[in-house]
């Protein structure tokens, strides 16, 4: 028999969704696309996506840029914030494959998957608004449905 509350937190966790993002070192063509998803065009609240600047506030990392030396640390102790159940989804080429920084004597590091746990990837240079919003929709629920009856 499934637990009532269980079931109200998993309809209400699938229309709330806190994200919050980081730029690990890109060209700013896929920050360009990220904040598109924030205009009225494609409203990003209407699904039930909001944006934090605190890491603490939030269940899905977006990572975007290909990452630096200097990112390194930083981008595991931002993931080392966000709190239980959380994903992370790369955006872009960038923190896919490195795209075009990643060549002999550069100062990157892809893929950031060598980093942190990524859950989705959207690949493109730069990807659009509307992929970017398919992946966090996708994931989302497949990571928050019955999170606690599966943490006992």
């Amino acid at each position: 028999m499934r637990n009532i509350l269980q079931e109200i937190k998993n309809a209400v966790r699938s229309r709330s969704i806190h994200v919050s993002y980081v730029d690990v070192g890109s060209c700013n063509g896929c920050d360009i696309e990220v904040l598109a998803c924030l205009a009225p065009r494609y409203d990003i609240e209407q699904y039930g996506i909001y944006v934090h600047n605190n890491p603490r506030e939030a269940d899905v990392l977006l990572v975007i840029g290909s990452v630096t030396p200097q990112w390194v640390d930083k981008l595991r102790d931002i993931w080392e914030k966000i709190p239980e159940p959380k994903v992370a989804v790369a955006i872009g080429n960038c923190p896919i494959s490195g795209c075009v920084y990643a060549r002999k004597g550069s100062l990157t590091t892809p893929p950031v998957e060598n980093y942190i746990p990524i859950a989705a990837s959207v690949p493109g240079c730069p990807p659009r608004p509307t992929e970017i919003l398919s992946a966090i929709l996708s994931v989302a629920p497949l990571i928050f449905k019955d999170y606690e009856e599966k943490k006992q």
